[in-house]
C-alpha cells in the first residue's frame, strides 16, 4: 500500500500526526479475533507501507512506529475482551499482565487471596466467594521518574464473568458477560504503550480479577460487608458488584502513593440508556483532571460525555440504615450512582471514573475494526499519560 501522505495534511494535521493516524488505522483496520474454528479464514494483512511526503524521513518513521504501538495495544485489549472466561480466567489474566511486566521492566506483584484477607479487602472478597476461580490483584508499577511522586493510578474492572450472583441477569443479559473485564484490558492496553514509548510519568496500574459466580458460599443481598477502607457496605443488589472490587483497588491504588487516579468499567447498564453505546460516561471529583482526560479523548477519537456527581447523588449512596453505604441505591440515575459509590472511596484524591459499558463492544463492523471488542480507552489513557501535567 502506497499514501501520499502531504495530501492528508491540514492547519491542524501536520505529517507526523497524519503518519501516527496512518498507522494506527492499519492496525486497527486489519485486526480479526482468530477465534477457535477447526478451519480458519485467512487473515488480513498489510504487507507493505510505503509513504510518500516532504516531511523529515525520521521523524515520520517514528510517528509511524507510535501509531503502530497504538493500534498493536488496542488490539492486544480487544483480544483479552474477546477471549471466552473459560480461558480467561482471573489467574490467566494476572499470567497475562506477569508476562506484560517481564516484557518491558515493570515492578509487578500479584496479591493472593491470603493477602487480600490480611489486607481487609472484604468488598472485594465478597464478589469472589461463590467463585471456585481464585481472586488476583494486579498490580504494576512503572517509574519514568527518578522519584516516586505525582503518581498516575489506572483502576481496571477485571470481572472474567458475571453470571450477576444472586440478583441473576436475565437470559439474554448473561450472553456477552465474558467481555466485563474490558476495563481491565484498556488498563493493561495503555501500559503496554507505556512500556513501548517510556514516558517521564509514574503510573500505577491495579487490575482487580474475579468473576461473580452463584454457589453455596456466594454473597446475597442484605449482607453487609467491610471494605478495605473500613467504610461498611450494605449490599442491596449482588449485580452491583464491579464497584465493590474497585472499592478496594481504588484503597489500594491510594495506599501505593497513587495522587491520581482514572478507573475504567464496564460498571452500569444506566449508561447506555443516558449516552447509547458511542460515548463514554464521565463522572468526576476534580476539574483539572477532568479536562486532561477530555483532552486526551478528542485526540484519539474515543469520546467521553460528562455526567454530574450531585450532593443528591451522595446522598443516597449513604442511605443505608445499617452501614455506611449502599451499593446499588435504586436504578434512577444508575451510572452516576455507582460513580457516586466509586467517589466515597476516591475521597479527596483526584479522580476520575469512565463508564464504558456501552462502548468497550460493538455488534457492527466499521472501517476500524470487525464486530466485537473495540479496545475503547487503551489509546485515551496512553494518551492523557504521556501529556499528563501536574
Amino acid at each position: 500500500m502506497a499514501v501520499m501522505l502531504d495530501t492528508f495534511t491540514t492547519e491542524r494535521i501536520d505529517a507526523n500526526d497524519a503518519a501516527h493516524a496512518l498507522s494506527e488505522a492499519c492496525m486497527l483496520a486489519t485486526y480479526e479475533f482468530a477465534g477457535y474454528k477447526q478451519k480458519r479464514t485467512e487473515q488480513k494483512t498489510i504487507e507493505q507501507l510505503t509513504v510518500y511526503t516532504t516531511t523529515d524521513e525520521k521523524e515520520v518513521e517514528a510517528s509511524l512506529f507510535v501509531g503502530s504501538v497504538y493500534g498493536r495495544a488496542t488490539n492486544s485489549a480487544r483480544t483479552l475482551v474477546n477471549t471466552p472466561s473459560n480461558l480467561l480466567s482471573a489467574s490467566a489474566l494476572a499470567n497475562y499482565a506477569v508476562e506484560l511486566a517481564k516484557k518491558y521492566g515493570f515492578e509487578y506483584k500479584i496479591i493472593e487471596k491470603e493477602e487480600m484477607e490480611t489486607l481487609g479487602m472484604g468488598a472485594f472478597l465478597a464478589v469472589n466467594q461463590g467463585s471456585v476461580e481464585r481472586p488476583k490483584l494486579i498490580v504494576l508499577k512503572y517509574q519514568g521518574k527518578e522519584t516516586w511522586e505525582d503518581v498516575i493510578g489506572l483502576v481496571g474492572k477485571g470481572v472474567t464473568f458475571d453470571t450477576g450472583g444472586y440478583s441473576i441477569k436475565p437470559k439474554d443479559g448473561i450472553v456477552g458477560m465474558k467481555t466485563d473485564m474490558a476495563g481491565a484490558a484498556a488498563v493493561l492496553g495503555a501500559m503496554e504503550i507505556i512500556g513501548e514509548l517510556r514516558p517521564e510519568q509514574n503510573v500505577l496500574a491495579v487490575i482487580p480479577a474475579t468473576d461473580n459466580m452463584i454457589s453455596g458460599s456466594a454473597f446475597k443481598p442484605d449482607d453487609v460487608i467491610t471494605s478495605m477502607s473500613g467504610k461498611t457496605i450494605e449490599v442491596t443488589n449482588t449485580d452491583a458488584e464491579g464497584r465493590l472490587i474497585l472499592a478496594d483497588a481504588i484503597t489500594y491504588a491510594k495506599q501505593q502513593g497513587a495522587n491520581y487516579l482514572i478507573d475504567v468499567a464496564t460498571l452500569t447498564g444506566g449508561v447506555i440508556i443516558a449516552l447509547d453505546v458511542h460515548t463514554t460516561g464521565a463522572m468526576t471529583n476534580d476539574e483539572a483532571l477532568f479536562e486532561q482526560v477530555l483532552e486526551a479523548s478528542v485526540e484519539t477519537g474515543e469520546f467521553i460525555w460528562r455526567l454530574p456527581i450531585t450532593e443528591k447523588d451522595k446522598e443516597r449512596v449513604r442511605n443505608s440504615p445499617i452501614a455506611d453505604l449502599n451499593n446499588s441505591p435504586g436504578r434512577e440515575g444508575h451510572a452516576i450512582m455507582g460513580a457516586a459509590f466509586l467517589a466515597e472511596f476516591a475521597e479527596d484524591t483526584p479522580w476520575v471514573h469512565l463508564d464504558i459499558a456501552g462502548t468497550s463492544v460493538t455488534t457492527k463492523p466499521s472501517d476500524l475494526g470487525p464486530a466485537g471488542a473495540t479496545g475503547v480507552m487503551v489509546r485515551t489513557l496512553a494518551t492523557f499519560v504521556e501529556r499528563f501535567e501536574k
